[in-house]
């Protein structure tokens, strides 16, 4: 109940500060959002979009969930949560940005790297994590002699790029890339470093920003 408590005092702050003090920001997100900016994140309560981008309410349409995946089009009777979201932020929303930011020490990364020692083939997450099973196994041929951590670090900066390759498999998303009206960004939070990379077509590399 402690941290119940916490949040509920947690929630006045945010009353005082975004309610009561800026009453013409929440006049107008009572009428609608209109975020130009979408941003696919991680579930780690350690990497809260919002706060790290210290962006302000409905400045950001956020997706989150175990290791920042987005998996490949698919048209089926599945249910899929995060191509349901991309679906609204890029056609209904009309975002001009999409975002995919990874970090280090990332739960879901060790999960996958980890999983032919202790996943359950029946687990949600094992399943979940396995879109990225093809990522995992370059990493482990490129990087055979590196250290399980480095090698971890290598396939979480990998996965961001992956989901920007299966972003583009998604009709909607490839002809707005493609005439212009989108852009999508890979990014990279260093937990331990408290820094921000972005993937660079250019150099193949992720560079820190400024």
């Amino acid at each position: 109940m402690k941290d119940i408590k916490e949040f509920i005092t947690g929630f006045k702050r945010f009353q005082d500060q975004w309610i009561e003090t800026d009453a013409s920001l929440f006049n107008s997100l009572k009428h609608g959002q209109s975020p130009k900016v979408m941003l696919i994140g991680c579930s780690d309560s350690r990497v809260d979009p919002a706060i790290i981008t210290d962006c302000a309410p409905g400045e950001l349409f956020v997706v989150r969930n175990v290791a920042n995946l987005v998996p490949p089009y698919e048209r089926d009777a599945s249910y899929h949560g995060v191509s349901a979201a991309l679906e609204y932020a890029v056609r209904h929303l009309e975002v001009d940005d999409i975002i995919v930011m990874g970090h280090s020490n990332c739960g879901g990364i060790k999960w996958l790297m980890e999983c032919d020692d202790y996943c359950e083939e029946s687990s949600f997450i094992g399943k979940w994590v396995s879109v990225a099973s093809g990522v995992k196994e370059k990493i482990l041929q490129q990087l055979p002699d590196k250290s399980p951590a480095l090698q971890a670090k290598a396939c979480e900066k990998a996965v961001i790029l992956l989901s920007l390759e299966n972003m583009m498999s998604f009709p909607c998303i490839k002809k707005r890339v493609e005439n212009g009206s989108l852009s999508l960004h890979g990014w990279y939070f260093n937990l331990n470093a408290g820094t921000m990379s972005a993937y660079s077509p250019k150099s193949g590399k992720f560079e820190l920003l400024e």
